[in-house]
Order: C-alpha cells, then sequence, then structure tokens
C-alpha cells in the first residue's frame, strides 16, 4: 500500500518502467509520462519520478532515484541477480501514484583473457564453451586460436572459429595462428587449418618468415614441412635477410650437428666415488 505522506492521488497509474541496457552490473531504466503538461512552467511544478527498489527479504521499496529526468542507471548491482522496480510519480502538491513493479535480471560477468587462457591451455572444452557465452571479443577470441592451435586443441580450434575468430589476427611478432601452429607441431591442426583457409605463406613482421621458413628454421618437422609444401607454401620465398626455407633448415642441421659433436666431445661430469678417485 502507498506510504501514509503519500496523500490520495488524482495523478494517473504510470506504466512500469522500460528496461534499456543491461550488464552485469547496471540496468537502465527509462519512463515517458502520458501527462506532456508536466514539463511546463517552473520546474518544482513538474512531476517529480522517483525510482523505488524492492528489497527481496523485507519486500519493501527504497527509494534509489529522484528527480526530473526521463532516464536513470542503477549501476554497483550483482552479476546473474534479479531485481525489482517501481515508479512512484509525485505531483507538485503531494500527491502521487506507482507503478507496477518490473523485474530485470543482470547478465553474466564477461570472463577475462586470463581465464580464457588458462582453459585452452589445458583443453578445457567446456570452460571455454562457458566463457565464450559469457561473452568476449573477436580480437580475444582470435588471440586465444593461436594458443590453441599450438597445443593441438582441435575442438577448441573449431569452435573458436564458429564464433568469429580469424586467421588474419597477429601476435606482436606478426606472426598468424598457423606460425604457432607449425611450431607446436601438430599435423592434424595444421591440415585442418589449411582446408579451412587458413593462408599458407602470410609472412611475419620481424624476420620475415613465413610458416614453411620458421618450421625450416626452428624446428625442422619434415612432416609439417611436406603439408605446407603440398598446400602450396612457397619453397623460394626468402626472408629479410635473403635466405630460402632450403638454407635455414641447412643452417638447422649444421647447427644440430655441432651441438651433438660438442656433446660427444665433452666428458661425462665426475660424481659420486669417480670425484672421490680423481681428487686423491
Amino acid at each position: 500500500p502507498p506510504p501514509s505522506s503519500c496523500r490520495k492521488h488524482t495523478i494517473p497509474k504510470p506504466h512500469p518502467p522500460v528496461v534499456g541496457e543491461v550488464t552485469h552490473h547496471s540496468i537502465q531504466l527509462s519512463w515517458d509520462l502520458e501527462n506532456t503538461a508536466q514539463r511546463k512552467g517552473p520546474q518544482e511544478q513538474w512531476l517529480k519520478i522517483s525510482i523505488e527498489e524492492e528489497d527481496p527479504k523485507l519486500h519493501t521499496y527504497g527509494t534509489i532515484y529522484t528527480g526530473y529526468a526521463r532516464q536513470h542507471v542503477i549501476e554497483g548491482l550483482q552479476p546473474r541477480t534479479t531485481y525489482r522496480f517501481r515508479l512512484k510519480v509525485t505531483s507538485s502538491t503531494g500527491e502521487c501514484s506507482y507503478s507496477p513493479a518490473v523485474s530485470v535480471s543482470t547478465t553474466r560477468e564477461p570472463m577475462s583473457g586470463e581465464q580464457l587462457h588458462r582453459a585452452v591451455s589445458m583443453n578445457d572444452v567446456e570452460a571455454v564453451l562457458n566463457i565464450l557465452q559469457g561473452g568476449v571479443t573477436v580480437d580475444m577470441k582470435s588471440q586465444h586460436l593461436m594458443l590453441a592451435c599450438f597445443s593441438g586443441h582441435l575442438d577448441i580450434i573449431k569452435y573458436l572459429r564458429e564464433q568469429g575468430a580469424s586467421w588474419e589476427v597477429r601476435d606482436l611478432g606478426g606472426c598468424t595462428a598457423l606460425h604457432w601452429a607449425v611450431d607446436g607441431g601438430h599435423c592434424e591442426v595444421i591440415e585442418w587449418m589449411i582446408n579451412d583457409g587458413c593462408q599458407v605463406d602470410a609472412k611475419d613482421t620481424c624476420l620475415e618468415w613465413t610458416p614453411l621458413m620458421r618450421v625450416s628454421a626452428v624446428t625442422g618437422n619434415k612432416d609439417v614441412a611436406s603439408l605446407l609444401i603440398e598446400a602450396g607454401a612457397d619453397v623460394n620465398v626468402k626472408d629479410k635477410d635473403g635466405k630460402t626455407p632450403l638454407m635455414s633448415v641447412v643452417m638447422l642441421l649444421e647447427e644440430n650437428k655441432r651441438k651433438l659433436s660438442e656433446n660427444t666431445n665433452c666428458p661425462p661430469p665426475v660424481l659420486g666415488s669417480q670425484a672421490r678417485e680423481v681428487t686423491k
């Protein structure tokens, strides 16, 4: 019932407030009263609007806004929580009227990039789905697409692509998701990416390496290199130093041979009783 301070009203009962933008921490309410005369004359003669929020435990209402605006944003709310609001319209003579209440639920709190990173790294498909349903940007999806490609999590890759993640997004060094995938060495993933339209000969911005040049210079994985070549990767492309993929793989083999030779020529460390014998 209306509080005792509210005089018997002759003001028409207002409609419930109209719900506008809703986030995980705010709700926008607006109203447009039918009484067009409310804003004529001095402001103190206008109809005053109050928003009242229901206390869910006591089932009583408390005022959270009073003024002459046509909308108000209630902030500082809890995610995924239902709130009830009503309008109170008060005339300059103290007469008032209440609208029916309206119920509004705030949205799920957006997940952070750190949470998505963790879920992708652990190949936790269910967690990834929950996070994406909570709302993340396309750029964030595309950045974590790279991590999924490196880790070989094909189910997550497919879902991120369905959700709009792009093959065109690059990391700070200009590498694409395919650069990351060749480092991971997961042939099934690379083959799927190529069939999905991933660009084979994209160059990074640091060394101007294509994915084929990267695998030739970093891992030497022949299965990955074969997939890229079969997909049309340019075997004669040159990086900013003028090296081709063949030159890079030869250099990698020479470096590996040098390291192996150094390890072979070094005597094993002397431990335990052998150490005691040497020191005698």
